[in-house]
């Protein structure tokens, strides 16, 4: 098994074998350009869509943007990530319809050992290890929000400005905090049309 296989499969590998050097050389090239697109120009979406190839017609990142590899990133259709959106997919991260990002959102699968004599275990090496990400459909990221691999955020949840999601939100709820946490349901009163003051 190559040490690309065993990342996206969330097993320990080295992160510094020319195979993964060569692929994040490949994509950061990929990103310069993007990033240096201004937001009108019809070459951005395809640059996109060649750094992100499991980006749907319907993605829109309003840059910058930074991503580890990108094609390990699958993003359903109307997304939009406002401005420093970082994802590094060492492992699967896999993004619904409908998804919001407010600014700074992080999206982070790859972790390091705790103990600093595990991280380097040999000249040359660096061990590290991944869990995917998983953003249901429906799903508003607020600003800041820092997701942590392994996590799930269920459909029509809502994360709070500054949340650190470390653990699993389940579907159509308000969370936020450090750690995040669930606060309640959304309900009906929640709905636009039961706040008449935002149109007076």
């Amino acid at each position: 098994m190559t040490e690309l296989e065993k990342m996206v499969k969330g097993l320990g590998y080295n992160g510094l074998v020319p195979e993964l050097q060569e692929l994040q050389l490949k994509q950061m090239l990929l990103l310069e350009k993007f990033n240096a697109t201004s937001l009108g120009d019809p070459k951005r979406d395809e640059i996109l869509h060649e750094l992100i190839p499991g980006a749907s017609k319907t993605v829109y990142f309003r840059g910058p943007l930074y991503v580890d590899y990108g094609c390990f990133i699958t993003i359903g259709e109307r997304f939009y990530a406002n401005f420093n959106c970082t994802i590094l997919d060492c492992c699967p991260v896999t993004i619904g319809n409908n998804v919001l990002f407010g600014p700074n959102v992080s999206l982070l699968t790859p972790e390091h050992p705790l103990d600093y004599r595990d991280r380097y275990p040999t000249p040359g090496s660096d061990f590290e290890f991944a869990r995917p990400i998983v953003i249901e459909d429906d799903v508003w990221l607020g600003g800041n929000v820092v997701v942590r691999g392994g996590v799930r955020i269920g459909k029509g949840s809502v994360i709070g400005a500054g949340s650190v999601v470390t653990k699993d939100i389940p579907a159509g709820v308000i969370a936020f905090g450090n750690p995040c946490k669930v606060y309640r349901k959304i309900e009906e009163k929640d709905r636009v049309k039961n706040h008449p003051e935002l149109w007076e």
